[in-house]
């Protein structure tokens, strides 16, 4: 399962009642932190989840209120000493951003692995996970990002009856893994049916609508995106900062069949999501103005 929280939901600038962009995603025993705006680190505290087991960021672009919670972030990370490694992810020129930011935050007592994405769209396989960053459409370089785990199929007692596998390595067949014994080989594939439905996240947020989002939230059970403007006069706006609006937003989630979406990367002008939300929901019916905090336990599905 994934503990998904939406810890600001702020663009622009940081207001009493909302913080900027972050996304924290906590998997099996490990967290990845997708954006981290200023007051991250407050909003992590006031969510009551650590800093510890975070060992991913990922980074959207390199706008200040995507970026600017970093050095701060890495110091408190650095004053609970922490010694494990810490990759950061992000477009091309991460290394010099995070090394310019560093200049208020020099010392650290773990290494830092800067790992750049170049292509349109790049996959990282970790921690039990797949992350897959994509390219979007915003006034810099700009990518979103999918969560994906896998779930494999259900184990069959008799096909492993049937093999003569000892009954001591169903648990690890059953975990992916090939094991000799005696001469013999024996591989998931003779005890697993069909792979099953895994769980998917997908965030994006600073782009105009985009196939690439489109494509790359196709059957999310959770798809956060940008909802920079809910105002319908601010579609010019829009387009020309290269952002989007509730509508644009939740047609995206209609046209990529996902379960459901919450909006987020509000303009500071908009200070009552919630009261366009009707109007959004004719379009998309599961979507939610999400606030800072709001949280989700995405489960495989039976």
């Amino acid at each position: 399962m994934l503990d998904v929280c939406l810890l600001g939901t702020g663009g622009m600038m940081p207001l009493p009642y909302r913080w900027l962009t972050s996304l924290m995603v906590r998997y099996n025993g490990s967290s990845v932190l997708i954006d981290c705006g200023e007051g991250t680190q407050i909003a992590i505290k006031e969510k009551g989840w650590s800093f510890k087991p975070i060992d991913v960021i990922c980074f959207t672009h390199y706008h200040g209120d995507h970026i600017s919670g970093l050095p701060g972030l890495l110091l408190t990370m650095g004053n609970a000493d922490r010694t494990e490694p810490l990759t950061l992810i992000g477009p091309k020129g991460l290394e010099r951003v995070v090394n310019a930011l560093r200049v208020i935050a020099p010392e650290l007592p773990f290494p830092i692995q800067c790992v750049e994405v170049k292509d349109q769209e790049e996959t990282f396989e970790m921690n039990g996970y797949r992350l897959k960053a994509f390219r979007v459409n915003h006034n810099v370089t700009c990518y979103g990002y999918t969560m994906e785990v896998d779930r494999a199929g259900k184990f069959d007692v008799e096909r492993a009856n049937d093999a003569q596998i000892p009954q001591r390595f169903w648990g690890l067949l059953q975990k992916g893994e090939v094991i000799e014994d005696n001469g013999k080989i024996y591989t998931p594939d003779m005890v697993l049916g069909p792979a099953r439905k895994g769980i998917k996240l997908t965030y994006c947020t600073d782009t105009r609508p985009t196939d690439s989002i489109r494509k790359n939230a196709y059957s999310s059970d959770l798809f956060i995106c940008e909802g920079m403007y809910g105002e319908k006069d601010k579609q010019k706006k829009a387009k020309e900062y290269k952002h989007m609006t509730f509508y644009e937003a939740a047609r995206i989630a209609k046209e990529a069949e996902v379960k459901e979406m919450w909006l987020t990367h509000y303009s500071p002008s908009l200070t009552k999501p919630e009261e366009y939300l009707e109007d959004v929901r004719e379009i998309f019916a599961n979507t939610i103005t999400a606030k800072d905090g709001r949280t989700v336990e995405l489960v495989f599905s039976d």
